[in-house]
């Protein structure tokens, strides 16, 4: 963010020596994209160890019944989401103010993020309902204080404007730190157990904050008054839009996510292969990037988008054909549906700037926009599992189960179901192309 404070110096000294420039506004630089994408990893690191190590850590270690830590991790997350709009608009009045301001909010943020993430694992009560409330705590602290950094992070960059191909390139080097971040906690736990996992945390984000510090930031006079109007951003029509594709296309793809390790292990009895299948999913999502900003300079946000779809549907359509030993053939399921993926991740945020620019929202509103996208983001992961997992129960399927039935239920929740959804999300992606959606791409 010292590209920050040097955008207000070069307002009064016009003189200011010529290197600092390239920092001033974004060029699509290597380091430009590292400078601002690098706090994405720590973001995205500390999420999977709250979700999947978490459950297990408190059961295994204290003895907590996972019905009880279930009714926590849902009050606390569903605490988390609502609070995500009244966090944007704060992000807006940060950014009208002088970087500083952001800079010190942002670098408690992750103080308390790294405090409630320690915490979390490494508790000092042990008594059930002491290490409840104390759990309680650590994950309102956390999941706050991720939220915070999370929207400023975006709001920054959505800031930056430029074209979609700018737009994309931005969000892309955001999104391939996330999902370096992703890899790495999904080996580090294991490997090198929670202390080790905390202190890279912590590093990592005092790292992204110090890279952030040097990165490029919008323009000098983008910044407006913080609008203070919480409707502003629903009230925008291709807003809503773009805002319902986006929900319809993220439980399609939340769902596979939820069940993969069912699928895996019942439907083609590959367990040993998980890692080897998630990897490959996450690496094509990662190399998938630039061949998503290229295919954004040829043929525009909105038609790329359209293309990852209909990709990923080809992907599960093949994968609901797969049966028990089929893993060749599974492992290239994952990397088609990792490389639309990775449009899922790029392409989405580009055109939710596009939208804000065109609503003329730009320069005040991008925090405000972003905390109801982040909470629609919330909301996908806990449809998924709430249409999901009862359906499953319903047609009879119970992980391990080897009957027929159960296993054509599991097929048709994990490839089918997400098919009809991502078409539907599809359909009204192009059915919009004269209305909301068009001139997104420009």
């Amino acid at each position: 963010m010292s590209g920050m404070s040097g955008m207000s110096g070069s307002a009064v000294m016009p003189a200011r020596p010529a290197p600092a420039a390239p920092d001033a506004v974004w060029q699509g630089s290597w380091h430009q994209g590292v400078r601002y994408g690098a706090l994405g990893l720590p973001l995205a690191f500390v999420a999977l160890p709250l979700y999947v190590v978490l459950p297990n850590y408190y059961a295994a270690n204290f003895g907590i019944p996972l019905a009880w830590l279930g009714a926590l991790l849902l009050a606390t997350r569903l605490l988390d989401a609502l609070a995500d709009p009244w966090i944007g608009r704060w992000c807006d009045r940060l950014h009208a103010q002088p970087s500083r301001r952001l800079l010190q909010v942002a670098v408690l943020a992750a103080l308390m993020l790294a405090f409630g993430f320690h915490g979390l694992f490494f508790p000092p009560l042990r008594t059930a309902g002491s290490l409840l409330a104390w759990s309680g705590l650590m994950l309102v602290f956390t999941y706050l204080s991720y939220s915070l950094l999370s929207i400023a992070h975006q709001s920054w960059g959505a800031r930056l404007g430029g074209d979609a191909s700018q737009r994309v390139q931005i969000v892309a080097w955001r999104e391939g730190f996330a999902l370096l971040g992703v890899l790495l906690a999904s080996v580090l736990p294991s490997v090198a157990g929670m202390g080790a996992t905390s202190a890279v945390l912590t590093a990592a984000l005092a790292l992204g904050l110090v890279l952030l510090w040097r990165a490029p930031r919008a323009a000098c006079g983008v910044n407006r008054p913080a609008s203070s109007d919480m409707r502003l951003a629903l009230a925008n029509p291709s807003f809503r839009r773009l805002l319902w594709i986006y929900l319809l296309n993220g439980v399609a793809s939340a769902i596979p996510a939820t069940l993969v390790l069912f699928f895996i292990a019942d439907r083609l009895q590959a367990r040993a292969y998980e890692p080897l299948m998630l990897g490959a999913y996450f690496a094509a999502a990662a190399l998938s990037l630039p061949l998503w900003m290229r295919a954004v300079r040829r043929v525009g946000l909105r038609r790329s988008w359209l293309g990852a779809m209909l990709l990923a549907v080809a992907a599960f359509a093949w994968a609901s054909v797969l049966g028990a030993g089929d893993v060749a053939a599974f492992a290239a399921v994952c990397v088609f549906s990792g490389i639309a993926l990775g449009a899922d991740l790029s392409l989405p945020g580009a055109l939710l700037t596009g939208v804000i620019r065109r609503a003329g929202h730009d320069g005040q509103a991008e925090g405000l926009y972003f905390g109801w996208w982040n909470l629609a983001t919330k909301l996908n992961l806990a449809l998924a599992a709430g249409i999901a997992l009862p359906l499953l129960g319903l047609l009879g399927y119970a992980p391990g189960s080897r009957e027929p039935d159960a296993l054509a239920a599991l097929t048709a929740i994990y490839c089918l179901l997400p098919c009809g959804l991502k078409l539907l999300a599809a359909g009204l992606l192009y059915r919009n192309r004269r209305g909301g959606t068009k001139g997104l791409d420009e």
